[in-house]
């Protein structure tokens, strides 16, 4: 696996990307030039700047009919990258 997992499309990060910002899960281990390699590469685009957040999982539990089970969900890192004026990174080219 590479370091970018996934692009974000949410609300929020589609409000952001009309300013040049765009969202993406990436590895936990990966640091910001990293990030920043690898969108250029994928997107032939140029970054100017990456902001990393990591995400801890939230614990959760259900109810069912013997017993209660516990558990978390996963863990991620989120990285809002902005790119140069003048650049886009089009997420549904490729569909």
């Amino acid at each position: 696996m590479g370091v970018l997992v996934r692009p974000l499309v949410t609300e929020k990060v589609s409000a952001l990307n009309e300013k040049g910002k765009y969202g993406f899960i990436v590895d936990r281990k990966a640091n910001k030039v990293e990030i920043k390699k690898a969108v250029e590469k994928m997107y032939s685009v140029t970054v100017e700047d990456v902001n990393t957040m990591n995400y801890l999982g939230k614990k959760k539990s259900r109810y069912t009919k013997s017993k209660i089970i516990t558990g978390r969900t996963a863990s991620f890192k989120k990285a809002v990258v902005t790119v140069a004026d003048g650049d886009v990174i089009d997420f549904y080219g490729e569909i």
